[in-house]
């Protein structure tokens, strides 16, 4: 029988995060992502604040306690979400070769990485990595983990 030379390639390409075994992220790996995340956040927000600086300068005028905390919810949460919903990583966790990736391993849900960005403004949850496990409960509650490619 006769291969056909126009024939779709029949190996399994397999993504980069999804390929080998995992192993979970060393605690020292998840401060650091939060250091260099930090200062990513903090860049992202002085971009937005300066974009609504400009289109409405007047809503900085007074003082309010709701709304810089709705500001600082927003922002943190765009950050985070947006950066792990399209590559699965932050800029800490691209330095650090970790990855978020749901229980199983796969990849997560979009309603997994919202609810993750979003649980890291609960009051006291950096307190929460202090178990065992370097698991915060932004990931026990939305059921995803971070994790590295063990070293072949």
């Amino acid at each position: 029988m006769e291969q056909n030379p126009y024939a779709a390639p029949k190996t399994r390409v397999a993504d980069e995060e999804q390929s080998g075994p995992v192993e979970p992220a060393s605690r020292i790996q998840r401060f650091v992502n939060l250091l260099i995340d930090l200062v990513g956040y903090y860049a992202f927000a002085i971009v937005i604040g300066v974009v609504i600086g400009i289109v409405n300068p007047s809503l900085f005028d007074s003082p309010s306690v709701v709304r810089d905390y709705a500001f600082g919810f927003i922002v943190i949460t765009s950050y985070y979400a947006i950066s792990e919903a399209l590559f699965g990583r932050t800029l800490g966790k691209l330095v650090t070769r970790t990855w978020v990736v749901n229980e199983s391993g796969g990849k997560p849900t979009f309603a997994q990485i919202l609810g993750r960005s979003a649980a890291r403004c609960l009051p006291f949850e950096p307190f929460s990595f202090f178990g065992r496990e370097p698991v915060g409960w932004h990931d026990t509650l939305s059921g995803t983990r971070v994790v590295r490619k063990a070293r072949a």
